[in-house]
């Protein structure tokens, strides 16, 4: 009988998640995936276990440990090809994708970015900002107004909240940098986030702030990012004049 030349499955042992962490769990599972791969100990040509037989294996659900297998596929790492399963393309060096600020994106755009410090402190983390970036409610936060000017005129009004400990801000870098920027000078690179989009009508105060009518529309962004190792690093809360700004998204089918 002719012996089947396809690679050998290999059996991924058991990977630790926090439960308790924000980090989702299939990027856990998915970063210590391309950990392994990148080590070795998953070689090159490798097949990985069946979904339903790894899902046990790591101690997660199937759908978390499919989203896991897929967001390899999509950075390359792995490919599925029928008749033999999911396998392992290449140990690709990793280059996790940093998320940019608003800074960051005008000046790509060539826009010319300003930035007003309308506010600098530290203050009681109320309970929203004290869950997002998990501290005790009340711990103290350094706290941030900030208005974003694009090509002379008001952008976004944007406030975040950042740890105490992490990092010493001054209104002159704030006015000359972007936030994540001054985050990757002192070592604390966000890698990933959530975030949350929305509209609403302006206030009068935004409206006034903002150049804009009293009731004109908004567009709302709420996230929260944490850097690699799972350590909330910056929640912000901003809205953008909707004559002025949009969101795009790119968007794969699964």
């Amino acid at each position: 009988m002719a012996s089947d030349p396809s690679p050998a499955r290999s059996p991924v042992r058991p990977v630790e998640v926090d439960r308790t962490s924000p980090v989702p769990l299939y990027f856990q599972v998915a970063s210590r995936l391309q950990e392994l791969i990148e080590q070795g100990e998953i070689g090159v040509g490798a097949r990985i276990e069946n979904e339903v037989d790894l899902a046990e294996r790591l101690g997660v659900s199937r759908p978390t440990t499919r989203r896991a297998i897929q967001y390899l596929v999509e950075r390359g790492m792995l490919v599925r090809k029928r008749g033999v399963g999911t396998q392992v393309v290449h140990p690709k060096v990793r280059r996790p994708v940093e998320l940019s600020s608003l800074y960051d994106d005008l000046v790509s755009a060539d826009r010319k970015p300003r930035t007003e410090v309308l506010d600098l402190r530290v203050i009681a983390a109320p309970a929203e900002v004290a869950e997002a970036l998990e501290v005790a409610p009340g711990a103290e936060v350094t706290w941030i107004e900030r208005l974003r000017y694009a090509g002379g005129e008001p952008l976004a009004l944007m406030h975040n909240a950042i740890p105490v400990d992490l990092i010493r801000l001054e209104a002159a870098d704030l006015a000359a940098y972007g936030l994540y920027e001054l985050l990757r000078r002192a070592g604390f690179v966000p890698r990933i986030a959530t975030q949350v989009i929305g509209a609403r009508s302006a206030n009068a105060a935004e409206a006034r702030t903002l150049q804009e009518k009293r009731g004109a529309s908004l567009l709302t962004m709420t996230r929260t990012a944490w850097d690699a190792g799972g350590r909330a690093l910056e929640y912000g809360s901003h809205v953008y004049r909707a004559s002025r700004y949009s969101f795009e998204l790119n968007l794969s089918a699964g």
